[in-house]
């Protein structure tokens, strides 16, 4: 089937020549994996490998989609419109413009920024401009063999699963190969597609700075990575607004590069991926340093000491911002703090401290968004106060409803240079929240199964997590309790993610990956200091290590 498919595809008028090519050196595998299924759609749109075929990200593919997105629209809006932006990566700007055309011809309004701008400003812009609709072209963090197409309602939020589903089945009655693509300089000419002006990337600015907690003004110096990707502009600018932080940015990894040749992973959540900013903040002698990844949605930070730069996780970064603001808001007004179930209980105690209702959502931002629309339907948004993942996504205002690394750099800098006016920096200010708190200990473990064969795997570990009691026959699992996220009613939506409890208060989550080939297990413990956590830990992995890996 993958050959009589591929034979179309060459055969077909208008073929780009780069996907011919491609075609024509493929192993039977490679075709194999390219055309088995349709690239999936669902609420973080889609992602995939660049290259042809039905299960990759080429101009067919995003044509479809956008199809299938603007059939939703015009169903469900009497004026459908959409806002558009794109990342640094390869093809990003030629899914985008190829986005805003298709649009634009079935009679929906487009609205695209000129230049790459981030997944945050593209939620802002859905609100800023009244539309019905946003598309970001990105693959977030992935290596840049990776691009992706993700889709956001009126409201901001990723869309719903309800949504997808609906957009899904227009998808489905599309053919993917057309004989002719829309033509975006056609579609700007007649006014159908207009570009994003400086008034709404100016407002977006200002609802950044109005979200500053303390405007303290002790000088700090930082080296910042945008890892090649959208950040650069928008960071920096807010930067230079604080006027207190001196910037310092990685050369190589400045200007936008969808190839990232010197971070093949461009996660700020490796180390690899921080090396070049490390290296320069010990050589010049920066109090700290951060990276933002492709689409500047997610921020990675380390402070020096000497040397010797310790690298700050998600968890810890989302703590210290969280008690920042509450430890600087006035008290009383009902304040709501959201994290992930992933993220650390270490939250609890804090919100607690602080007279916070903390709320839990299932994995991925959009559910935090969500959160802020169910406030803002109570006439109540001004309860929202910060949300966080372990994943390094934080977001500290409303008029955003997805993580924002914008907002990010500017909170954990303005942070940095409070604790530095007093003396201390990050990681003193850590040390401090452990001893009042305990030290809690998370640890991320990821298991690789890819193309087919690694779905149907992935598939079979679930089932095993989901056996009987009686089937977890270690003497560590004895008394577990299990939450199981697809079946339970844990009111939440149902999602594929399963929870144990031992009975010594450990807890390990395990899901499959929405976005990559990939199962994910979340491990927690905690202690009196970090040894006993990590030690507590160790046996967590050993555990997992025996259920989830083939």
């Amino acid at each position: 089937m993958a050959k009589t498919d591929a034979a179309l595809w060459m055969k077909h008028s208008g073929m780009p020549a780069e996907l011919q090519e491609m075609l024509r050196n493929m192993s039977e595998d490679e075709l194999g994996d390219s055309f088995y299924r349709d690239l999936a759609f669902g609420t973080g749109g889609l992602r995939g490998v660049l290259g042809p075929g039905t299960n990759r990200m080429n101009v067919y593919t995003v044509a479809r989609a956008t199809r299938g997105l603007g059939h939703y629209l015009l169903k469900n809006s009497s004026a459908p419109s959409c806002a558009i932006s794109c990342d640094s990566r390869i093809h990003s700007r030629d899914f985008a413009e190829l986005a805003a055309a298709t649009l634009a011809e079935m009679g929906v309004r487009v609205y695209l920024y000129r230049t790459l701008m981030p997944t945050p400003m593209l939620s802002f812009a859905v609100r800023d401009l009244n539309c019905t609709a946003g598309v970001m072209i990105t693959a977030s963090h992935n290596p840049a063999k990776f691009n992706g197409y993700k889709v956001y309602g009126a409201d901001g939020c990723q869309i719903t699963l309800e949504a997808a589903e609906e957009i899904l089945g227009y998808i489905q009655k599309e053919e993917t190969l057309v004989d002719t693509l829309p033509d975006f300089n056609a579609a700007l000419e007649k006014g159908t597609v207009s570009y994003i002006t400086d008034e709404t990337i100016e407002r977006y600015y200002a609802c950044i700075d109005r979200l500053r907690i303390t405007r303290c003004t002790y000088p700090l110096k930082v080296v910042y990575s945008p890892l090649n990707g959208t950040g650069n502009v928008p960071v920096r600018e807010m930067l230079r607004r604080l006027g207190n932080i001196q910037v310092s940015v990685v050369p190589e990894q400045e200007m936008p590069d969808g190839n990232f040749p010197t971070a093949p992973y461009p996660n700020p959540e490796i180390r690899e991926a921080m090396k070049l900013a490390i290296e320069q903040t010990v050589r010049e002698k920066a109090d700290m340093c951060f990276a933002t990844d492709p689409d500047c949605d997610r921020l990675g930070a380390g402070v020096r000491r000497g040397d010797e730069v310790t690298l700050i996780s998600g968890n810890d970064m989302g703590i210290l911002l969280l008690d920042y603001i509450c430890s600087h808001r006035p008290a009383g007004g009902d304040p709501v703090a959201v994290k992930t179930i992933v993220t650390t209980e270490m939250a609890v105690p804090v919100c607690a401290r602080y007279g916070v209702e903390l709320r839990n959502v299932l994995t991925g931002f959009k559910f935090i968004g969500e959160q802020i629309g169910m406030l803002e339907k109570q006439g109540r948004r001004d309860r929202y106060i910060f949300g966080f993942e372990e994943s390094y996504g934080y977001l500290s205002g409303t008029d955003v409803r997805d993580k924002d690394a914008v907002n990010a750099a500017v909170l954990v800098c303005e942070m940095a240079a409070y604790y530095k006016s007093q003396g201390k920096d990050l990681l003193a200010r850590l040390d401090e929240l452990r001893e009042e708190y305990g030290f809690y200990a998370q640890r991320l473990l990821t298991f690789q199964y890819e193309g087919e064969k690694g779905a149907e795997q992935m598939a079979g570990i679930m089932t095993g997590l989901r056996a009987p009691a009686e089937d977890f026959d270690e003497a560590a699992w004895q008394g577990f309790s299990r939450v199981d996220y697809l079946k339970d009613d844990t009111g939440l939506p149902s999602s594929d993610v399963l929870s144990f409890t031992l009975k010594d208060g450990r807890k390990i989550i395990v899901r499959p990956s929405g976005t990559e080939p990939k199962l994910k297990a979340y491990l927690f413990a905690s202690g009196k200091n970090q040894q006993a956590a990590e030690a507590a830990l160790d046996e967590l992995e050993k555990l997992t290590n025996r259920r989830c890996r083939v």
